[in-house]
């Protein structure tokens, strides 16, 4: 068999852009004929350490103990056929592990991105921070790699700038969501669910949400405005309710939504978002109301398995008209699920993201 060296930021079913960019495919590249062994910068202990602990030697033995880690790849990478890096080797500094193994070892490297990781969102970060995160070398590691693996056609046209072989390939969900029960469509006369799920890292972009969902709450006393989050925004809202994310029961907290929300500013760093929340919402049969900004545009088309929302307006417009039609709820639900099946599931993007490692 083949052997791919993976490697990646956090252990594994940490972390939503490993989980739908190559984790859910390590069982077709089994089939496929290749041996995968995953090298995460972060073990469990350390990325407990670094996240959860508030104690600063916590947080730098943590790291010195990952970069130690990372030392060792200089070795194992010499026998691997291909080595698929998700994001970076190592959150801070130039790339020096993949200039080695694309130069000194002379590896095939399959270089894969769902963000515009060459920029920042956050408008606060100090200079220190910019010159530690080294963002440039996405640039260089594109151009020393095989291929060059990109979420959407936004991110494709960056890489294509350092490398002609690139192809866009796509977040997709697991079979877990098509396989679920299907969404059971609440009456008007019951509780109607409006969600959100994410990070905290984008729990930011429900702010500017919080008014138009407060006139909503008063006009419409059945609704309650849930997050499924790895933390609690704590929103003003008297309808809030917060499920902690787990992936255990990831689907089965999503399943309590009516109709999904997915608000993004309109800005570089946005437009490489991958629709992510959009296709969860998609694939569990609700509606999807997003930002037509990058990727969204081609998720959802407008009326069908959703609405584009660009304003407060367009925003309480569209979640009222959800909410006092059941029926299109169900219509638009099913229009997803279908869409999922087709373009964005495991099944569908199976040989695109095998066609990586030829």
């Amino acid at each position: 068999m083949k052997k791919i060296l993976i490697i990646c930021p956090y252990p594994a079913g940490l972390a939503p852009s490993q989980r739908f960019r190559f984790e859910q495919y390590l069982e077709q590249l089994y089939q496929a004929g290749f041996h995968t062994d995953v090298r995460p910068f972060f073990s469990h202990k350390n990325y407990r350490a670094f996240y959860q602990s508030r104690n600063l030697l916590s947080k730098i033995h943590a790291i010195i103990q990952s970069y130690w880690r990372r030392l060792a790849l200089l070795f194992q990478a010499r026998s691997a056929d291909f080595v698929f890096i998700h994001r970076e080797a190592t959150p801070l500094g130039p790339p020096l592990i993949e200039w080695w193994i694309a130069r000194i070892l002379g590896r095939k490297i399959i270089y894969d991105f769902d963000d515009a990781i060459w920029l920042t969102d956050n408008t606060h970060e100090s200079r220190l921070e910019r010159m530690l995160r080294w963002r440039s070398k996405v640039g260089s590691i594109c151009r020393w790699s095989f291929r060059v693996s990109s979420g959407n056609e936004y991110l494709a046209s960056y890489a294509r700038a350092f490398n002609s072989s690139v192809i866009v390939n796509p977040t997709t969900v697991t079979s877990d969501y098509l396989h679920s029960s299907t969404h059971s469509v609440r009456d008007n006369a019951d509780k109607i669910v409006i969600g959100w799920t994410g990070s905290r890292s984008t729990l930011k972009y429900l702010d500017n949400l919080v008014p138009m969902l407060k006139m909503i709450e008063e006009r419409y006393p059945s609704v309650e405005f849930l997050v499924v989050a790895d933390q609690n925004p704590s929103l003003p809202l008297k309808s809030f309710r917060y499920i902690p994310w787990a992936a255990e029961t990831e689907i089965a907290s999503l399943m309590n939504m009516d109709i999904g929300l997915m608000p993004i500013p309109d800005d570089e760093w946005a437009k490489g978002k991958c629709g992510l929340k959009a296709l969860q919402y998609m694939a569990i049969g609700i509606p999807a109301l997003v930002s037509p900004v990058g990727v969204n545009r081609d998720i959802i088309n407008h009326g069908k398995e959703g609405y584009w929302c660009s304003s407060p307006d367009e925003w309480y417009t569209y979640i009222v008209k959800l909410i006092l039609n059941p029926q299109l709820r169900q219509e638009m639900g099913q229009l997803g699920r279908e869409k999922i099946a087709v373009r964005y599931s495991v099944e569908a993007n199976t040989p695109t993201f095998l066609s990586l490692f030829t």
